[in-house]
């Protein structure tokens, strides 16, 4: 569901497309962050979702799929894919209002290496030495920047906000990589296309038991702002699938990274955030972590096209 094979291919198409998500994804992030010291974070992600429902609709009506893209085979499914996604999306939103947006991206590369762990546990994927090792790798870097924050609430207030917001993110990394899990079975069934847009509308209506909790009227300026971040949530998700169709995922994956970049530049001319060596030696490690199970990853695909080769009859 995430490539096509043939004339389509294309990875220089296919890694302008992975960077446009990104720099979709991290803007988005930003503007929800600056809006988060009187937004609540379950009524962002309400405006993240409804927003992103009609960009995704009018990119199936373009693709001709409207009449068959969204249709489903397990109803089910969709919900607790969309329930464990909107738990990460709600974590994340929620941290980017406690702790710098490098921080908050540096804690979610988390989420490939939690991947690998989920998938030998409830996949029965083989993961062998070299990616334990780096995985083990990458969850030290993951504590190398949360270790600052590790102060619990025996520390300032502020200390106490921040480790909080450490917390949170941690586990909006956690239901990120559920939701990955889960959406790797779905492939297995479902459209591509109805796993996104039902997303979307299972997400927009969760955020809605929300309200209770203390929504705002936000100002224009932030309306503004929460319709944009929600535009550009659905552009993204438009923009990764797109990635996918037209190079391979050990291609274009590793540009996933370029959004520390991003976070960095933005938290500090927008936000006035200045990363610490500890973070960025810490989101090192978890960047060439990942690296190395992406390629660990493409050496094992290339070494199973060889074997399915020798093996097929010839003439």
């Amino acid at each position: 569901m995430w490539r096509v094979k043939g004339p389509e291919m294309n990875p220089i198409k296919g890694i302008l497309f992975k960077l446009g998500a990104v720099a979709m994804f991290i803007v988005m992030a930003a503007l929800v962050k600056a809006v988060a010291p009187r937004v609540p974070a379950g009524e962002a992600v309400f405006f993240r979702s409804a927003f992103a429902i009609p960009v995704i609709l009018a990119w199936l009506w373009v693709r001709g799929g409207l009449a068959t893209g969204l249709r489903v085979k397990s109803p089910m499914a969709h919900f607790w894919r969309g329930a464990v996604g909107t738990g990460a999306m709600g974590c994340m939103f929620a941290s980017l209002g406690l702790l710098p947006l490098p921080e908050v991206t540096a804690i979610g590369y988390a989420t490939p290496l939690l991947v690998v762990v989920l998938a030998a546990m409830f996949l029965g994927e083989d993961v062998r030495a070299f990616r334990l090792f780096a995985v083990g790798l990458g969850l030290f870097g993951v504590i190398i920047v949360l270790e600052p924050r590790l102060t619990f609430f025996s520390g300032s207030t502020v200390e106490s906000t921040q480790a909080l917001g450490a917390v949170i993110a941690l586990m909006g990394a956690l239901f990120a990589s559920i939701a990955q899990i889960h959406v790797r079975r779905m492939v297995q069934f479902e459209q591509t296309s109805a796993i996104v847009f039902f997303f979307s509308l299972t997400s927009t209506l969760l955020s809605l038991l929300t309200i209770p909790f203390g929504w705002v009227v936000p100002t224009g300026t932030e309306a503004m702002l929460l319709v944009t971040a929600g535009l550009l949530g659905g552009m993204g998700q438009i923009f990764l699938t797109s990635a996918y169709r037209y190079a391979d995922a050990s291609v274009v994956a590793p540009f996933d990274y370029a959004s520390m970049l991003a976070a960095i530049g933005i938290g500090y001319f927008f936000f006035a955030e200045v990363p610490t060596g500890q973070m960025l030696a810490g989101a090192g490690l978890v960047v060439f972590a990942g690296v190395l199970i992406i390629w660990r990853e493409h050496r094992l695909g290339l070494e199973r096209r060889r074997a399915r080769k020798s093996i097929t009859p010839q003439g």
